[in-house]
Parts: C-alpha cells; structure tokens; sequence
C-alpha cells in the first residue's frame, strides 16, 4: 500500500505532499491544476519513462517520494537489493529527473536501477487510465485478463503447458535439422571426428603447455641455476671438502648453518636465563635453514643438462602449439572444445535410427502437451462463465441494466504445415506460448442487441464502466494491494456516474483505491478528498499545491464540482445531500461485505 507521497518539481506541482488513505482517496481540482501531474509521479515512482519535459521550469530536478508499508511482494524486491526499512517497516523509494534527462532511483535508501521500482509497482500498485482502456481492446490483454481471474486453475496447467512446449520446440526443430541439413551435418560431423582424432593422437594433459614453459626454461639455464643453487647452499651450509679456498674465512667455511648453531650453543650454555631463552628460540631458525639447504641439495641432484630431454620438451611443446593455433588458446581450452564437440557429435547423428528415435520424442511430447493444452482451455472457459456472470452482475448496477458481458474461449486453429501446429482432440490448434485459446470479451450493450466486441460494441462511456466492473470482479483474485484510476469515468453523467462512485468505494474494501476524476458523484463515496489547487505568482507562472479537505471545505469543492455554485447556498445543499447519501450507501455497502453479504441497496440520487 501507498501511504504517503511526495513531489517536487514535477510539471506546474512546486511542492506538494499527498496523505493517502487506506480506502478510498479522491483527487479533484480545477481543469488545468495539475491532477495529470499526480498520476504523472505515480508512473515516475513506478520506473516509468524519464521525461525532462515534465521538470518544472527553472527547479533543476522533479523528486517523486513514496512510502511503501510492508508488503511481503515489496520486502521481498528490497530485501533483495539490500534496501533498509523505515522504522515503521515501510519503504521509501525516490526517483529523480534532472533538467537534462537524466534519472536516478532509490529503495530504503540505497541506489537501484530503475527496473527495481518497477518490480515494486507491479507488486503494489495498478494504474489504470484511459489507455488501459484501450488496451483492454487486445486480444492479449483480455487473455491475461481472464487468466487473472482465474488464479492457481489456469496458472498451474499454463506452467506445465509451457515447461513441455519449450522441450516439443526444441526436439522438432532439431529433427528438421537433422532431416533438412544432413549434407551439412555430415560434414560438419567429418570435420569434429578430424579434430577429436587429432587431439587424441596428440593427448594433451590439463595445464600440461603451462609445465612445459616451465620445464624448458629450467633446462636451458641448468648451469646457471646449478650456480645458483650452489653457491646459496654454500651461504647456508657452509663448503663441502674441496670447495674452501685458502682465503676463505671461518664464516664463510661454516655457513649460515654453523653461525647459528655456534651462537645457539653459546647462549644456551650461559649462566643467564634470558639468554637461554634467546638461545631456544634459535632451534627454529637452525631448523628453517636446514630445510632450505636440504631442499637446495635436492634440486641440484635432480638438475640436469640434459640437451636430449630438452630437445623433448620443445618437440612437446610444438605438438601442442598445433593444436591451440586450430582450437583454443590454451590446452585447457583445447580439451574443453574437444568436450563440446564430442557432444555435438552426438546430435549430428542422422541414420534412420537416429531421425525414428527423435520423431518419436516429438510426437510423445506433442501428446502430452495436448494434454496440457486442453487441461488449460478447459480451466479458462470455466473461468470465463464465472468472469461473465460476475462483470454482468456489475455492469446492471452501474446503470447499464440490460447489458450483458460474455467471454468467449475458442480455439485458436493452425494449417497442417504451421511451425506450431499441435493436434489437440482432432483438432490442429497453434500452440502459442500461452496456450491454443483466443479469448475475447464481447458487450450486449442492449436487450435485443447481438454480441459485439469491445471495440464496436462499446462507447467510450460504456468502456469505463465495464473496465470498472471487470477490476471489481477481478478484487479478490487480484494481489495488487493500491490501484490508482485516472479518470475512468470520462464520458460518464447521472446515475451511472453515481454507480461507478458507488463501485469504487466497494473495491476500495478490498484495496487502497486513488481516483483521480472530474465528477461529484464519485467525489462524494471517498474516505480521503484531496484537492490540487492552481494559483498564479506574480510572474504570471502557475504553479499547485495539494491539500486535505476538511469536512466543511469537502463541501464547498462538491459544490463547485456540481455546477460551479460554491458560493451558494442552494449548491452546498446539494452537495451536503449527496456527500450524507454517499456516505450511508457506502457504509452499507462495506457492512455488507464484511458480513458476507454484499447486499446492494438502492443508489443515492445524483446530478
């Protein structure tokens, strides 16, 4: 749920904080306040297109601030970004638009990609305008709708549906392959059997051209090596028989060895404890240098000037060198390639055994998805009776009584040489990634009248309020917590004006529910009534502000809202009189929800 949201800097909007209710929140101002700019920042906090357009003139950047409350489908997106809740528990996410274009976004204050918002939206929130309503013409959107409606009955056989077509997919278009290409992959298959023949005769070990490198290099320094080694050995143990030069001094002639040991044994032997303690410490030392020196003697009798095992070494190395210039830059790479080719190898197999066995996985997953297919199709038109009768239902208490709304699942049918052509019952369907149904919602807008679809069947008017009746048909099954409606119920008067008002407050049970909209009849069912008011500055600029009303100052916009007579006492009557009977059909009506009920009553009268 959004709780609270804030903006700055957004169109002709300076600075304005909006308090939303739990229920049912109401916007409403004077054409050209800036009520566009509210739903605007809703579509912002909600990762929506960054437009520098909509910075206000000479503010530098637009801030849109929101406060999510804990809601398990936002901790989760947060917990995953690592964002920190508020005290509360609730989030806080910020998107910011600079004057160039460019945006940043902010989840429990840490810095997102902007896609996170959006995960966090499709979680909280639903924002329905007068393009959803066209997009409520789509045969796709009106599928997913259905589906929606339907829950875990068609989302579980959908999964299944889809996890085997994506398999039916894969082993049809390699059987094509294998039949179509067998030229092709025949030679393709001559040139991997050439390769792995190669590789093999040569045998490469793992990381083997690394111990090469090595090995050679020490083989052609050996002598300098052997100098080294020595006369380090030397430092350490001092010269073997033969090696001491007259010269040579006592240090030299004992090494680092024997210095070590003659200063252990003196300390050791003094008539002090401290220097005894000194002196135990040197058995480490004495011990490390014995190791070295231990080791140094034997590397030295294992190096060897050997030119033949060199001459080895090199003509090792160029067996290699032959293989990573044709396959990898390494020897790992090579034996990695020769993997990969031994299992492409595998499916570049096209005898006449081969194309039966894999023929017949096609058409055992072809069967099994049929199964699927129909499991879904019978799931939806279940669905879709249910779904009719419920927006029907609606539609008579939102002054359209003789309409009726159908939903129809029909087979969506394929040629015989269709890529996705599946035999379902008989029957070849096109199995698309959603199944093989079409679903399309048809309005019997009058008795009398013939099924026609939404986009001939339908006003603008009459869009609205079966867009309004399908979204409180849909309440229970839906999971999003906020929905926000952003003038609805354009081309809408009278009672029918009054019913969606009446509507609106009932999904608002269920769900937060933001309305933004032009008409009194439904101004007046709201829990919350905010106002976007439009004062012009000295500089000719306008620029807006949103408040909570008050009861008395409620009064007054309804009053304006129904005719512009605010300052009368005849219109605040009226308004008085339809926010009373708004209020009491709304109580009713929720009473009657959450007694399990949902008895209707009759409407409250309307301008």
């Amino acid at each position: 749920m959004l709780a609270e949201m804030r903006i700055q800097g957004l169109g002709v909007i300076d600075d304005a904080t909006l308090e939303l209710d739990p229920g049912f929140t109401v916007l409403t101002g004077e054409t050209g306040a800036g009520k566009t700019m509210i739903v605007t920042g809703l579509a912002l906090l909600g990762g929506g297109r960054a437009e520098a357009s909509r910075v206000a003139e000479g503010a530098g950047k637009a801030v849109v601030e929101g406060r999510f409350t804990a809601d398990p489908a936002v901790c989760a997106v947060a917990e995953e970004v690592g964002a920190e809740p508020d005290d509360d528990g609730s989030f806080i996410a910020v998107r910011t638009v600079s004057a160039d274009g460019r945006s940043r976004a902010h989840l429990g204050g840490r810095s997102v990609p902007v896609g996170v918002l959006a995960r966090v939206a499709e979680a909280a929130l639903a924002v329905h305008g007068q393009n959803d309503q066209l997009r409520l013409l789509r045969p796709a959107q009106q599928r997913a709708l259905l589906d929606r409606f339907a829950g875990e009955s068609v989302a579980a056989p959908l999964e299944r549906y889809r996890a085997v077509r994506a398999e039916w997919q894969r082993v049809a278009a390699e059987l094509v392959e294998r039949r179509d290409g067998a030229r092709r992959l025949a030679q393709e298959a001559d040139l991997l059997r050439h390769g792995l023949a190669e590789i093999e005769a040569v045998d490469p070990k793992p990381g083997e051209d690394r111990e090469l490198v090595e090995l050679a290099r020490r083989l052609e320094a050996a002598d300098d090596l052997r100098e080294t080694a020595t006369a380090a050995r030397a430092a350490l143990a001092g010269f073997e028989d033969g090696e001491l030069d007259a010269g040579a001094s006592l240090g030299t002639a004992l090494g680092a060895l024997g210095l070590v040991g003659d200063a252990r044994n003196r300390l050791t032997s003094a008539k002090d404890s401290e220097l005894v303690d000194l002196g135990r410490r040197l058995d480490e030392v004495t011990a490390v240098l014995g190791d070295v020196a231990a080791e140094l003697t034997r590397y030295l009798d294992q190096l060897d000037a050997d030119p033949e095992r060199l001459a080895a070494v090199l003509s090792r190395q160029a067996q290699l060198k032959t293989l990573t210039r044709k396959y990898a830059a390494d020897i790992d790479g090579v034996l990695e390639w020769a993997e990969a080719a031994r299992a492409r190898l595998e499916r570049l197999d096209t005898s006449d055994e081969a194309l039966a066995a894999l023929a017949a996985r096609r058409d055992e997953l072809a069967a099994e998805l049929a199964r699927h297919a129909a499991a879904v199709t019978a799931a939806r038109t279940e669905a879709a009776e249910r779904l009719a009768a419920a927006a029907t239902a609606e539609l008579a208490a939102l002054a359209m009584p003789d309409a009726r709304l159908t939903v129809s699942v029909t087979p969506r049918r394929a040629g015989a040489d269709a890529p996705d052509a599946l035999d379902v019952n008989g029957t070849l369907l096109a199995a698309g990634p959603d199944g093989v149904d079409e679903v399309e919602l048809r309005l019997v807008p009058h008795a009398g009248a013939s099924p026609q679809p939404l986009h001939k069947g339908a006003s603008g008017g009459e869009l609205s309020r079966v867009m309004l009746a399908l979204e409180v048909a849909l309440a229970g099954a839906d999971p999003v917590p906020t929905m926000v409606f952003d003038e609805v119920d354009a081309g809408v008067g009278g009672r029918a004006a009054v019913e969606i008002g009446r509507r609106l407050a009932r999904l608002a049970a269920r769900h937060q529910v933001i309305v933004v909209t032009h008409l009194p009849q439904v101004a007046a069912y709201a829990d919350r009534h905010l106002v976007v008011d439009k004062t012009a500055r000295g500089d000719g600029v306008v620029r807006s502000s949103v408040r909570t009303l008050s009861e008395t100052e409620r009064i007054t916009e309804l009053a304006r809202m129904l005719a512009g007579l605010d300052d009368t006492d005849t219109g605040r009557a009226h308004a008085e009189e339809l926010l009373a009977a708004a209020r009491a059909h709304r109580d009713a009506d929720r009473a009657a929800l959450a007694a399990g009920t949902d008895k209707r009553g009759p409407s409250p009268a309307g301008g």
